[in-house]
């Protein structure tokens, strides 16, 4: 596989002069595909491109081997959005909205309820209980990109910069942070983020992440470190969706059942999985293996 810097693709580079670390990604048909699985109104449809260029952009700025997941939830118009990237490259996403409604975009206007949480999970030494870290964002800026810099500052206390943009064909978005310690001159990060100040949601939505990079900071000495290849992908699977069933009841999954056969549908991926009336007396019959369900499968 051909990997294009300018599309679908996680950059990290370094600023040495400056002691400055920095993370781009740029989603074309990965962001397409995620926001083709519905028919989105415009507001929650951008969310959830930020949400999903966010996802790609902490894996490459954290220790990642499993799965990192953005997550909000309110009782307001967004009533939940999901965003998840994982080690291998993979992302995927859906929002759900109040019917006839659409998300608001100042995330202030959620409510008091709202909850907005980063989690990682890593695989653990039993597969079947991976590790899991979670951290909540607080909800006091209005938009996502704002939080998330929130955020870092008071749990990794380090100076950090973000920008997240969304259309219908994009979604983007880059980052800066301050590396730990006295690397970098006395005004590195002052000029790094006068440089990321000159840079708008449209030119970022527009631009190649190497033609972009370039106009920031060819005076900084760029170094790319990495460059990955990002795609969608599901992590659903059957074995997941028994455990799901297993966990409703013997009762509820029985009712499922319809003409003899439950239907159960991925809503990320649009994958379906068939169960037999025999099928589901099996999974009751057995003891229950833990397997972490996707979010919604319907």
């Amino acid at each position: 596989m051909t990997t294009d810097a300018s599309t679908d693709a996680l950059t990290r580079f370094l600023l040495p002069a400056a002691g400055v670390r920095g993370v781009a990604v740029r989603l074309d048909e990965t962001w397409r595909t995620v926001a083709g699985r519905a028919d989105y109104p415009a507001s929650a449809r951008e969310l959830l491109g930020e949400a999903s260029a966010a996802a790609v952009l902490f894996t490459g700025h954290t220790k990642v081997d499993g799965r990192l997941s953005i997550q909000l939830r309110s009782q307001g118009s967004l009533r939940s959005l999901f965003a998840e990237c994982t080690a291998a490259g993979t992302v995927r996403g859906i929002a759900q909205v109040s019917p006839h409604q659409d998300a608001p975009r100042d995330l202030r206007d959620l409510g008091n309820d709202a909850l907005l949480a980063i989690t990682i999970e890593n695989p653990g030494l039993d597969p079947r209980e991976p590790q899991r870290y979670q951290s909540l964002v607080g909800l006091e800026a209005s938009r996502l990109a704002e939080a998330f810099e929130d955020y870092f500052r008071q749990s990794e206390q380090l100076p950090t910069r973000l920008l997240l943009a969304a259309d219908g064909d994009q979604a983007c978005g880059l980052m800066l942070q301050k590396l730990p310690g006295d690397e970098g001159d006395d005004d590195g990060w002052n000029r790094a983020g006068a440089l990321f100040d000159t840079l708008g949601e449209a030119e970022l939505l527009a631009t190649p992440v190497p033609d972009l990079l370039h106009r920031l900071f060819h005076e900084e000495s760029l170094q790319i470190l990495t460059q990955r290849p990002i795609r969608f992908g599901c992590s659903c699977s059957r074995e997941r969706v028994e455990s799901m069933l297993q966990s409703l009841g013997e009762e509820e999954a029985t009712a499922a059942l319809a003409d003899g056969v439950a239907e159960v549908r991925c809503e990320f991926c649009g994958q379906e999985y068939r169960f037999s009336t025999l099928q589901i007396a099996e999974l009751f019959s057995q003891p229950r293996v833990e397997v972490d369900a996707p979010i919604r499968l319907q």
